[in-house]
C-alpha cells in the first residue's frame, strides 16, 4: 500500500512540475550587437526620431527651445540643413511620405508637415494623446504614444486607421519610443532601457530583442538613454544613437545575451 501511495504521490509531483514547466515562459531571445562603423553625432541633439533617405540622415530632435529637425550627412555628422520648433514645444517623431515629413510632438497633440527635401513648413495636424516615434510600412504611418499600443494612420489625411497591441512573451510592453521599418518588422526603442524590440506587425508578438547597453558614452545624463534607429534598405545597413550621444553606430545582430531589461519586462508572465 505505501509502495501505491509512493507512486501515486510521485506522479502527482511529476504532472505538477510539468504543470509549473508548461506554464513558464521560455524568454524572448535578446542579442547583443556588433559595431561594424563608428560615425559622429551631435552630442547637443536629444534624439527623438531617425530615419534615412537618399544618402543622408534626417533627425528630429526634442526638449522646449530646442527641438527641430535637421538633415545630417552621415559620414561626417555635419548638419547640412535645419529648421527649429518654436517653444513651449516638444518635438518628437519624425517620419517621410512622399515628398513630405511628418513631426509629431510630445503632450501638444500637434503635428507639423514639411517639404522632405527643403524642410520647408507645409502645414500642420492634430492627433490624440501624446506622440513618442513614426515610422511608415508603405501603407500607413505607425505611430507610438508611450504605451504598449502603436497606432496605425492613414498617410495622406492622418486619420486614424487601427492599432496593435506589442507583447512579449504575453506582456504588454510599453514605452515604445522611437520606430523604424526594417524588412518587414517594427524596430522600438524602450525608453529608459537599453533594448530594441523587433516586432512581428501582425502580431504585435516581439520575437526578439536587441541590447545597445555596450553602446554610447560610458557617462550619461539619466535622460541621455539609447533612442534612433535608421535603417538603410538598400545597402542593408542599421544605424543607432542616443540622446546627446556623440557617436552614432551602424551594427549588426551578435550573440544571445543576458538582459535584466528583458527580464523585468517579461516578468508578467511569471
Amino acid at each position: 500500500m505505501k509502495r501505491i501511495l509512493l507512486v501515486l504521490v510521485t506522479l502527482v509531483l511529476l504532472a505538477g512540475g510539468w504543470f509549473l514547466y508548461a506554464r513558464t515562459p521560455s524568454g524572448v531571445p535578446v542579442y547583443g550587437v556588433q559595431t561594424v562603423a563608428t560615425f559622429k553625432h551631435d552630442p547637443q541633439a536629444f534624439t527623438e526620431g531617425l530615419f534615412f533617405h537618399n544618402g543622408l540622415l534626417y533627425e528630429g530632435t526634442g526638449e522646449e527651445g530646442s527641438s527641430g529637425i535637421r538633415k545630417v550627412r552621415l559620414e561626417t555628422g555635419e548638419v547640412l540643413q535645419e529648421d527649429q520648433l518654436p517653444a513651449p514645444y516638444f518635438g518628437e517623431g519624425i517620419v517621410a511620405w512622399k515628398d513630405r515629413l511628418y513631426q509629431v510632438t510630445w503632450k501638444d497633440q500637434a503635428g507639423f508637415i514639411y517639404g522632405l527635401d527643403d524642410l520647408a513648413p507645409r502645414g500642420s495636424f492634430s492627433y490624440t494623446g501624446e506622440g513618442w516615434g513614426m515610422t511608415q510600412n508603405g501603407e500607413s504611418i505607425i505611430l507610438s504614444d508611450g504605451t504598449s499600443t502603436l497606432r496605425f494612420l492613414d498617410p495622406e489625411t492622418l486619420a486614424p486607421k487601427g492599432t496593435l497591441a506589442v507583447t512579449a512573451n504575453g506582456c504588454p510592453v510599453a514605452k515604445l519610443n522611437e520606430l523604424e521599418w526594417v524588412d518587414g518588422q517594427i524596430y522600438a526603442n524602450i525608453w529608459q532601457t537599453n533594448l530594441v524590440a523587433r516586432i512581428d506587425p501582425k502580431t504585435g508578438h516581439v520575437h526578439s530583442f536587441l541590447d545597445v547597453g555596450a553602446l554610447g558614452p560610458k557617462t550619461r545624463g539619466i535622460d541621455d538613454v539609447a533612442n534612433g534607429i535608421a535603417y538603410d534598405a538598400k545597402a542593408k545597413r542599421l544605424f543607432v544613437t542616443g540622446k546627446r550621444w556623440p557617436e552614432l553606430y551602424q551594427v549588426r545582430q551578435g550573440d544571445k545575451v543576458a538582459s535584466q531589461d528583458a527580464q523585468t519586462l517579461m516578468s508578467c508572465a511569471r
